[in-house]
């Protein structure tokens, strides 16, 4: 008997139908939290629509009704591809049907999944996972109100909150939107199968030699402008004491010039995409450190986010940098890595010409003596989110 079922005591003889809408079908974090709704035994059906400016084309391994095209950074586009969502709900409404709970990942697929709410009976739970805040739902000005206040009725709909980090209902939902409901937390923790990968022990590693440059990786969704110019900076400054590894999907709409910008530096490598989970191990065996800060929305959702680059680091024992005052730094300064005290290139500099390859395989023994589960998600964490 799988979790869900142990947990779901009600009705463990009919599947647990699940409806998921996802403003992504590519997006490699939707896919695998997508994976792990499969892997606790959930039935799953997936309203999905696609980012068509990103740099990925991966097909739904779900049952899925696709919504359509739409782009980052183009509300008004985005606006009519709701619209038109109505319509093609409409006309899929017998997969509707059954559902029990609907789990919908940001403020636009909200709006569809409240749409498709009413087209069920009874009525099922509706679940809204909030894991950043956009930069529009904290402005001062005409737009952040309306979306504020979008968002404000759809939560009246809701039963209730799945978030990352504890910073968005500590510095949003409560004082911004009033919202006094559940809330479930569910870090950005790596989702890994019975398969793997399995995580390294300390005794694995020898101690490096001293003269070699520190390796520091960036690793992720790459589409912070603020973190690539503090790590080309550190680069250029530093020279050949330290390699930049750069891996993973390039937002190419918020960085155009990034490959010029990397072929501009010796010591700075792309390396391109890679397969997850099974990519990930050679990642992070293979730099003493990694940059894990978001800076691109600096003073809100970077400020109080947990991305799930801490997690994977972790899980591998490669120890994080990030900046002191935010979740991310207070996270990774107890125990994780080191934070420096400001988001500058000179803060980074200081911080790692006062590292070691000896202090940071010291770090990374003692990150591998800490419970597996510090990084890695259960099937109790996402079956529990789903279902209370």
């Amino acid at each position: 008997m799988n979790q869900l079922s142990r947990m779901d005591t009600n009705d463990v003889a009919t599947p647990y139908k699940l409806l998921v809408f996802a403003y992504d079908a590519a997006e490699a974090a939707q896919r695998r939290r997508i994976r792990a709704y499969q892997e606790c035994g959930f039935d799953v059906t997936g309203f999905t629509m696609r980012r068509s400016n990103m740099t990925h084309d991966a097909a739904p391994f779900w049952r899925n009704v696709d919504l359509g095209e739409t782009r980052n950074a183009a509300m008004g586009q985005r606006i009519r591809r709701i619209i038109a969502s109505m319509g093609i709900l409409w006309k899929n409404r017998d997969k509707l049907a059954g559902s029990k709970t609907i789990v919908a990942r940001n403020l636009d697929m909200l709006i569809v999944a409240a749409a498709a709410r009413q087209m069920i009976r009874p009525r099922p739970r509706m679940v809204y996972e909030a894991l950043d805040i956009h930069d529009i739902m904290t402005d001062a000005g005409r737009k952040g109100r309306l979306a504020r206040a979008v968002e404000r009725g759809l939560l009246r709909q809701t039963d209730s909150i799945i978030i990352s980090s504890m910073a968005f209902q500590r510095e949003y939902f409560e004082p911004m939107q009033g919202w006094a409901g559940k809330v479930r937390l569910v870090e950005n923790k790596m989702w890994v199968g019975d398969a793997g990968p399995a995580r390294p022990r300390p005794e694995e590693f020898a101690m490096p030699a001293e003269d070699r440059p520190l390796v520091l990786g960036w690793v992720g969704s790459l589409r912070c402008p603020q973190s690539l110019e503090i790590l080309l900076k550190t680069a250029e400054r530093m020279g050949s004491r330290v390699r930049i590894e750069m891996h993973g999907n390039v937002h190419r709409h918020i960085l155009p010039d990034f490959d010029d910008m990397i072929a501009r530096h010796e010591n700075v490598t792309y390396h391109g995409a890679y397969g997850y989970p099974e990519g990930l191990e050679a990642i992070y065996r293979g730099c003493d450190m990694v940059w894990a800060q978001d800076l691109w929305q600096w003073g809100t959702n970077s400020n109080w986010l947990l991305p799930n680059r801490i997690y994977e680091a972790g899980y591998f024992g490669c120890p994080s940098i990030a900046v002191e005052g935010t979740e991310t730094g207070r996270r990774v300064a107890d125990g994780l890595g080191w934070a420096v005290p400001e988001p500058s290139p000179e803060a980074l500099v200081r911080r790692l010409e006062g590292i070691t390859a000896a202090d940071a395989m010291a770090r990374r023994r003692a990150i591998l003596e800490m419970p597996e589960e510090t990084f890695r998600q259960s099937h109790q964490e996402i079956a529990a989110a789903v279902l209370s």
